[in-house]
């Protein structure tokens, strides 16, 4: 077991969790390259180990405070998001099963993990954790803003993170209009 990628992917879940002001039922999508966290290009060194260390960090940190976690696949699945049900009751779901070199390690580890997964072709995320460049902004409620944490990586993987906020409608010049 690599304690460093579990604790990394512990440390920033916490921190976004914190930072987001995430609340029990909230949703956090996770996209994140085994690859990268390797030391890898992504999509060509999936490791189901490497993924098992990052995503039992981060689904600590989530199952602590009642955070639903939403774990992209890759491209080769279309970015389709594994989570539990219960955290999309009413979702309309697709049918697929990510595997390690189609969906990657971190879904096909989510899968296996949850209770009751359930695939979607998308969701709109509380917030998110990007490891690796996995590009996770299209499952992101509008508007994203980015939060700095106090890593900025997972083993070689670049980690970004965001929450989200409600939409500005309207401001000072609207009233005048």
């Amino acid at each position: 077991m690599n304690t460093n990628l579990y604790e990394q992917a512990k440390q920033a879940a916490g921190e976004l969790i914190e930072a987001a002001g995430l609340k029990k039922g909230d949703i956090m999508v996770v996209g994140c390259s085994s690859s990268e966290v390797a030391g890898g290009v992504i999509g060509h060194n999936s490791s189901l180990e490497t993924a098992e260390q990052v995503f039992g960090g981060i689904y600590e940190a989530a199952q602590a405070k009642g955070v639903y976690i939403a774990a992209q696949c890759c491209e080769h699945l279309n970015r389709a998001i594994c989570v539990e049900r219960k955290a999309v009751p009413n979702a309309e779901t697709v049918w697929v099963v990510p595997q390690p070199k189609a969906g990657g390690s971190f879904a096909t580890t989510a899968y296996r993990t949850f209770k009751d997964p359930v695939m979607l072709e998308e969701i709109k995320a509380d917030a998110g954790l990007d490891i690796g460049g996995t590009l996770i902004g299209m499952h992101l409620k509008r508007v994203a803003v980015p939060v700095r944490l106090g890593i900025d990586h997972i083993g070689s993987a670049i980690l970004l993170a965001a929450k989200t906020r409600p939409k500005y409608i309207g401001g000072e010049r609207a009233k005048y209009e």
